[in-house]
């Protein structure tokens, strides 16, 4: 697959910065089918999993890394904790009373956990739920752009890459120009984006593009914006879907600015930093086209992640921060 990258090679990097800049900037600056933004106070919920870590069971039997709620309040919303092992009619509470869902990574089983299983109770209420004009976006991070992939096909098709603790350019394909996530992007982010490593890698397997394209279902609902490719595998690293506001990411937007692990998988240039506040912004973005709301003041106050406190999990976590939850 041709990629921006590829063509910046070939090209030279003033070609390419030809392709970000001047009076052909392929970005519109409004996406051809973009509602109206109506929802100023945008709530939008993180899905909790189970700690499969040690060093964490001892503080609850879920949990949420706090880089997550800082990403999504950067850009101007709240955030809600679904938890697991809830009821069905809770779930169906909560998914009337939020904006939006964000899966984040991890290291569950995309199959058996209890994770994947309300995900996809989720999955299944926002598709349904846009098929009727009601609009809820879904966004996936690392395990979540992962778990995105089997909800939609029904199987783990993922690769073996061991892409752990690695900072990545962008390979952007000819998709990426009319897309949805990065159509706000000023230029000069973009080019930086597809020449410098600014995104942050932290997983051992990826959906490769040889399983997405050989898979009729993943083809017909996804389209593939960037690439990368590690130890000789090229796999997605951000895909959104054709018709459905339900977007997946491969690296980790959160960790830019939030997490202080000591390694070079986390860029902390201006540039890098950047490139997380456009990510949030868009989704929030998104998050504020729904109209949902919870029944009133009180249920909205009792739900939101202000009632619990984080813990610091930095010295013995990737995490620098947590929730946890029973």
């Amino acid at each position: 697959m041709a990629s921006w990258v590829g063509l910046g090679r070939a090209l030279g990097a003033c070609c390419l910065l030809g392709l970000f800049c001047g009076a052909t900037l392929p970005f519109p600056l409004q996406g051809a089918n973009e509602k109206a933004i109506i929802n100023e106070r945008p709530i939008i919920g993180i899905l909790a999993q189970e700690t499969d870590f040690k060093s964490f069971q001892k503080f609850g039997s879920s949990y949420i890394g706090a880089s997550y709620v800082k990403f999504i309040e950067s850009a101007g919303a709240r955030v809600v904790p679904i938890r697991l092992n809830r009821s069905d009619e809770e779930y169906d509470k909560i998914f009337n009373s939020i904006n939006g869902i964000l899966y984040p990574g991890g290291g569950v089983s995309l199959e058996t956990s209890e994770f994947a299983r309300v995900a996809k109770i989720f999955y299944n209420k926002a598709l349904e739920a846009n098929d009727r004009g009601d609009y809820f976006p879904v966004w996936g991070t690392c395990l979540g752009h992962q778990l995105l992939s089997v909800l939609t096909c029904g199987e783990d098709l993922l690769t073996w890459t061991n892409t752990d603790g690695f900072a990545l350019p962008l390979n952007f394909t000819p998709d990426a120009k009319n897309s949805g996530i990065f159509q706000d992007f000023p230029a000069d982010l973009l080019q930086l984006m597809a020449s410098e490593p600014l995104t942050s890698n932290f997983h051992f397997w990826s959906l490769s593009v040889q399983n997405f394209t050989n898979n009729e279902k993943l083809r017909n609902f996804y389209k593939i914006l960037t690439t990368n490719v590690h130890n000789n595998v090229s796999f997605i690293s951000t895909m959104e879907a054709h018709r459905y506001p339900v977007y997946g990411v491969q690296w980790h937007p959160e960790k830019n600015p939030y997490e202080w692990k000591n390694s070079t998988g986390i860029p902390h240039s201006k540039a890098a930093v950047k490139v997380t506040y456009y990510i949030a912004d868009f989704l929030v973005s998104e998050a504020r086209k729904s109209n949902h709301s919870f029944a009133n003041k009180s249920e909205e106050t009792n739900a939101l992640i202000y009632n619990f406190k984080p813990v610091f999990t930095g010295p013995f976590s990737s995490f620098d921060q947590a929730y946890f939850f029973d």
